[in-house]
């Protein structure tokens, strides 16, 4: 169904009017997606992002949030109007050639044994995984939500006929698995609201999460979720943390809500199939799967350590800007640390993950330095970046898992790995040692090195998932497939957006890739460059001395990281969202110092990106080279040098913000007056008194929050649920504690109660639980 002419003129493939459209978008729910959100132009909408990425962009509040489709560099190339991914027919030719399947392709030029390969020099395999928590950060691709084919009704993960939206992965009669299988399950990715149906639009593809590099992988993208993971009774805004178990007295993520044992992709299988120690079958109900604001922080035990340690620095922040600011509320709190974690990230990101990848030379030549906040860039993710370009670290993905103990020495007790084994193995960090062995062993494991004979390793490529259970998956091949479902065009067609030259034939393409056995696999494979898809083509170029990626992906990721930066309205530099005090200061941010704050890991190096050749090269945590985030620019002052002290109130918050200060109650006390007052510049006074706090009685509404056997007294604060009175006073002690949360104020009372309530008349003169007037 394709709405096509805004002239409304006939044509083949116009079958909806524009009014059966808009009733379609209605009943989808696609009108609300669609529709622009109002942005908000108050203090707090200056001072943080949205959990949404909504309104980042005034002029374009859509523009960078979750939920949008990606952007297109080039325009789509599918096989037909429809939004017919490239090969979904065999017979069709492109320059007169078809399409190799994805899988042959993968294993003839990816192909690469465990054991044939070589290591990188001088980087480690943290900075492999930091570019997949980065992707985590900014790209997230939803499946369609439907996994049978919509014809016939089979499911997706046991056809092979190619039925939207399944395109599954044939298997080739060359692959040693065809017997085994005849093809690998592909779901296509869910289509974006209006393809299809709006004027002039191909089908695109949805990112779920915020574009912005903003630490969405902890905090999530939208409100719900946010919340979700929030310890929303917490005084100083903290995460929700597990309450089942802990890592030698450091938090764990919480748990998802309870699985059934069988449905739980996280727990160990069996002791034979996933390595796990036989006792382990014997935990399948006591760990599940980590939540987190990513879905997919189970993937691999590196990203589980990544999440884990930015959840316990999230929740060590908050305690000390408390410490500092003992007016600001818990929402301030939180807010304050999120801000603080995004700008950590794009820091290290920016100034230390870039030019390792790009290389010095390409890092200066294609991201200036910054210039300020530009509306008119757009911040969205491309789809070209999230389904090509930024996959190219599966090549440097080493075969095993590292695992080290105290002192960076193998420990019997977590043993190394092999990839496939760590694969949705939560349970493995709960019962084997925590975060900390992972840690150690990213930081001193080097990354593999990839060169034209050794590009994706077997552990990929043939083991995929295979610990899971079922049929094992091919990144590779899943790589290549996604590329031709989103539709996009020929490694030629981005060499010539990129301004680089186009081969047309075996000799310019050796002479690009450096070598000729390649260029020949490529020509035999595509039987034209043109053909060749965009990844593969990509991730075949050489690299330039000091840098991991060729001259295409140099164009392609360093165009995205610059709009990224430019197009964010809350980049870390930007004039206005830090002090110049607070911006020297996270300059200095260390991923080191965090895994010392964060983790029983006492030994870092100075540089966690760069490869340690021996534990001795390691530093202590005290040593200078491992700074501390020194929080003091974060202290909000206490009087304003036109207006003198700034009013506080009891009971309540306080926030400076800009030149006004913003109020509001702790739980159980309702705001007396004015949310906000300002100082006037002239006057050199405040625009009025501040507000107060006063208790809310609980007590005295209609409905009795207690159940109707027990009798309602009010606390500051709060309620409690008690005992009739004709009973003996000593019986409050029992009382249910209801809406106030903690074990201090239980205490209060019992306290309060029997040094001042002897008699039950005595209530109201009560001195230490009086209530305020």
């Amino acid at each position: 169904m394709v709405y096509t002419n805004t002239m409304m003129q006939p044509n083949p493939y116009e079958l909806l009017s524009k009014g059966d459209v808009e009733n379609l978008l209605q009943v989808t729910g696609c009108s609300a997606v669609l529709q622009t959100p109002s942005c908000q132009t108050d203090c707090l909408s200056e001072r943080y992002r949205s959990i949404t990425g909504e309104c980042n962009n005034r002029q374009h509040p859509k523009r960078g949030a979750a939920n949008i489709p990606y952007s297109r560099w080039l325009p789509p190339e599918y096989e037909d109007v429809w939004g017919t991914p490239r090969g979904w027919d065999p017979k069709q030719t492109y320059h007169n050639v078809s399409l190799p399947p994805v899988r042959l392709v993968s294993q003839e030029v990816l192909f690469t044994h465990n054991h044939n390969i070589s290591v990188d020099s001088t980087l480690s395999h943290l900075l492999v995984d930091w570019g997949q928590w980065i992707d985590h950060d900014l790209v997230l691709t939803p499946q369609s939500p439907s996994t049978a084919a919509f014809r016939t009704g089979a499911d997706c993960s046991h056809t092979c006929s190619r039925d939207t939206p399944c395109f599954p992965i044939q298997i080739p009669l060359s692959d040693p698995r065809y017997g085994a299988q005849s093809c690998m399950p592909f779901f296509r990715s869910a289509p974006s609201c209006g393809a299809g149906v709006l004027p002039q639009r191909h089908r695109e593809q949805l990112n779920a999460i915020t574009s912005f590099v903003d630490a969405s992988m902890v905090y999530g993208s939208s409100t719900g979720l946010a919340s979700a993971l929030r310890n929303l009774s917490s005084p100083v805004g903290s995460m929700a943390l597990n309450p089942q178990h802990s890592d030698q007295d450091l938090a764990f993520m919480p748990f998802l809500p309870r699985l059934q044992a069988h449905l739980d992709p996280c727990g160990p299988r069996n002791s034979t199939a996933s390595g796990a120690p036989e006792e382990a079958a014997h935990h399948v109900n006591a760990t599940s799967c980590f939540q987190a604001g990513d879905s997919r922080v189970n993937e691999h035990l590196g990203l589980i350590a990544l999440h884990t340690l930015f959840l316990r620095e999230h929740n060590r922040l908050v305690k000390e800007l408390h410490l500092l600011n003992l007016h600001w509320s818990p929402d301030t709190l939180y807010q304050e640390a999120r801000k603080i974690i995004g700008a950590i990230h794009q820091i290290l990101t920016w100034e230390h993950y870039l030019p390792r990848v790009l290389g010095e030379s390409a890092m200066s030549h294609l991201m200036p330095p910054y210039q300020g906040y530009d509306p008119d860039v757009d911040p969205s993710i491309a789809n070209v970046f999230a389904t090509a370009a930024f996959r190219f670290a599966h090549v440097t993905v080493q075969p095993v898992v590292n695992r080290l103990g105290p002192g960076y020495t193998a420990n019997s007790e977590y043993p190394p790995l092999p990839l496939h084994h760590s694969l949705f193995a939560s349970w493995r960090v709960v019962q084997e040692g925590g975060i900390d062995p992972v840690l150690r062993g990213l930081l001193l494991s080097p990354a593999k090195l990839q060169t034209p004979g050794q590009m994706m390793v077997e552990e990929l490529t043939e083991r995929l998932f295979q610990a899971q259970g079922g049929l094992p998956l091919d990144l590779g091949a899943l790589n290549l497939q996604r590329g031709r479902d989103h539709g996009l065009p020929g490694y030629g067609s981005w060499r010539r957006f990129c301004g680089l030259s186009v081969p047309s034939n075996t000799s310019e393409l050796a002479e690009i890739l450096g070598n000729f056995s390649l260029a020949h696999k490529f020509q035999r494979l595509y039987g034209t460059p043109h053909n060749i898809d965009v990844w593969v083509g990509a991730i075949s170029e050489p690299a330039p001395p000091g840098g991991r990626v060729g001259p295409l992906l140099s164009c392609l990721l360093a165009k995205q990281f610059r709009a990224l930066r430019d197009g964010d309205r809350f980049w870390w530099e930007r004039e206005g969202v830090f002090t110049s005090s607070q911006r020297r200061h996270l300059h200095a941010a260390s991923l080191s110092r965090i895994i010392c704050d964060n983790s029983h890991i006492s030994h870092v190096p100075a540089d966690p990106f760069s490869r340690t050749e021996s534990p001795e090269d390691m530093l202590p945590c005290s040593h200078p080279l491992v700074p501390h985030l020194d929080l003091s620019p974060w202290r909000e002052p206490d009087t304003d040098p036109s207006c003198g002290p700034i009013p506080r109130i009891q009971s309540g918050y306080s926030l400076l913000c800009n030149s006004v200060i913003l109020y509001r109650c702790q739980s159980g006390f309702e705001l007396l007056g004015s949310s906000s007052i300002s100082c006037d510049q002239s006057s050199q006074q405040w625009s009025s008194a501040p507000p107060t706090c006063q208790d809310i009685d609980e007590c005295e509404e209609l409905l009795s929050p207690c159940p109707q056997h027990l009798q309602c007294l009010n606390i500051p604060g709060s309620f409690i649920c008690s005992e009739p009175s004709s009973l003996p006073a000593v019986s409050i002690v029992t009382a249910v504690i209801v809406v106030v949360g903690g074990v201090a104020v239980l205490l209060m009372i019992m306290v309060c109660y029997r040094r001042y309530f002897p008699k039950k008349e005595e209530l109201v003169t009560a001195r230490c639980c009086q209530r305020k007037s």
